[in-house]
């Protein structure tokens, strides 16, 4: 797991060194999310990495019914995984990674909510890893690894430590 946690790093790390302009200019979250994933992509070799991926082999995305997540996407709210590392046919899904700019004044809870949903094998085939990011403009403000439908606090620690040792975490904070 620590092999493609270091992968999201080094995508971290990529996209902090070319993407400034993004939070120079305060461009949208989904802006945000769709660059951070062709760095992304540059690290996972032989996968499918996709915004906003709305299936499962040849089935629409849904949960099941009584979620407080909706499948609606014209809500904004939408199940949809941010960024998926998979394999589109079969379905074979790897890596979700929920995006949020630390500017983004809406409740955590919903993406946190959906991280668990997306990893949990009692649902679906589930995502084997799951990834919450919060950026600002320096560095990554929080993150948290989810695995079978629950927050993993050895691997989000491990995670945010290794994000301090390559000064991206929150260890490193500078003035704007």
């Amino acid at each position: 797991m620590q092999t493609e946690l270091n992968k999201v790093i080094a995508a971290l790390r990529d996209f902090y060194a070319h993407e400034d302009f993004l939070f120079e200019k305060d461009i949208g979250e989904r802006a945000v999310t769709h660059r951070f994933a062709v760095y992304l992509e540059r690290q996972f070799s032989g996968w499918a990495v996709d915004c906003n991926y709305d299936r499962l082999g040849e089935r629409t995305l849904h949960l099941p019914h009584g979620t407080i997540i909706s499948t609606d996407d014209h809500l904004g709210k939408s199940i949809y995984p941010d960024v998926a590392v998979h394999q589109r046919e079969i379905p074979n899904n790897l890596l979700t990674v929920e995006i949020r700019k630390a500017s983004n004044h809406t409740p955590l809870e919903h993406d946190q909510h959906k991280l668990r949903a997306l990893t949990d094998v009692h649902v679906w085939f589930p995502y084997w890893i799951g990834v919450l990011l919060v950026l600002d403009r320096q560095h990554v403000t929080m993150s948290e690894v989810y695995v079978s439908g629950a927050v993993d606090q050895a691997q989000s620690l491990w995670f945010a430590e290794r994000l301090d040792e390559i000064g991206l975490g929150t260890a490193h904070k500078t003035a704007p």
